[in-house]
């Protein structure tokens, strides 16, 4: 393969766990209301995962169906990318237990920890892979069981999150693809959303477990403030790259589905509405972290907002701060 070569998604597959947790289930958990969250949130409810139903399992699920629809099996593959914050296990990786489960050839496998930016991470991880030629097909998966590291005590968090997984098969293609990406890092401010306990840092104890220190924890002000310019950046520099100059040239946007507020601003920073060219399904399943770009392009591909031939910037920020925006036309 030359350097030229253009690299597509010819599959998407998602998987939602069947159990439903709406606002009216929350208000019993916690000082809320279904008022207050859909105000501030956008989210009416969520999927929860069974407590028998880890990561890998969803993400396997996602991955067949994306299978399916490429046409192809696990010997076919040469490449998984998992993105994903909420592994089984912290080794081995998610991406070696679904590699097993698939019954793929001994080939790299492995996850990638960019929150809520991970699957576009892994898909430009994919797409080089394939230009380079070490690949011909890949497989990248978004997959987060959050309600795993979620303190259901904290009612700043606990509205916010979802289970899920999407999928996507990449290879080479005759035109489209991914036309270009915009990633980026800004560690000074790790501290805004992370998982305080767990790692080397601070290990497990008595102590860590009774005040909560393995869940998620956020400062929303300042996660708000920049994850809104952030985002907007990230979504017209993918554009600049491709020399795209308006976001009237570009047929949908699919944002990380964090916080309807969010997006509302980003749209408005990059010039497009609301209602007529950016997809939400924020209000069915809330924020599924990597998960949830993955999840709303297979949804907007499914639903036909996405037709063939449309380019679609796809847009994301997680904790890192990690950030990352992609153009792709199907």
């Amino acid at each position: 393969m030359s350097g030229a070569t253009k690299v597509g998604i010819i599959g998407l597959g998602k998987y939602l766990p069947e159990k439903v947790l709406t606002n009216a289930d929350l208000e019993r958990l916690v000082d809320t209301s279904d008022e207050w969250i859909t105000e501030r949130c956008g989210i009416k409810e969520r999927r929860i995962a069974r407590p028998d139903e880890a990561t890998s399992d969803m993400a396997l699920a996602a991955a067949r169906q994306a299978m399916a629809q490429a046409g192809i099996t696990g010997e076919d593959l040469d490449l998984i990318v998992v993105g994903t914050i909420s592994p089984d296990t912290e080794f081995p990786s998610t991406a070696c237990l679904l590699q097993g489960a698939l019954g793929c050839r001994p080939i790299p496998a492995f996850d990638v920890a960019a929150a809520c930016s991970g699957f576009l991470y892994a898909l430009t991880i994919a797409e080089s892979f394939i230009k380079s030629g070490k690949a011909r097909r890949a497989l990248v998966v978004a997959a987060e069981k959050l309600s795993a590291i979620t303190d259901w005590t904290n009612r700043n968090t606990c509205v916010l999150f979802g289970d899920g997984a999407g999928a996507a098969v990449l290879s080479a293609v005759e035109s489209g693809g991914i036309l270009s990406s915009y990633l980026g890092t800004d560690g000074k401010h790790a501290e805004l959303i992370t998982q305080p306990a767990g790692g080397s840092r601070r290990p497990a104890t008595h102590e860590t477990v009774d005040k909560h220190l393995h869940a998620i924890t956020m400062n929303g002000t300042e996660v708000f403030k920049i994850a809104v310019k952030t985002m907007a950046d990230a979504a017209l520099g993918a554009m600049n790259v491709l020399g795209v100059r308006s976001a009237d040239e570009v047929d949908l946007i699919i944002p990380h589905q964090a916080n309807i507020r969010i997006i509302q601003a980003v749209a408005k920073r990059v010039g497009v509405s609301l209602e007529g060219k950016v997809f939400l399904n924020i209000e069915k399943y809330g924020n599924m972290s990597a998960a949830s770009t993955a999840v709303a392009l297979a949804e907007a591909v499914e639903s036909g907002r996405v037709k063939k031939g449309d380019k679609v910037v796809l847009v994301a920020f997680g904790s890192g701060l990690t950030w990352g925006a992609l153009v792709i036309q199907l």
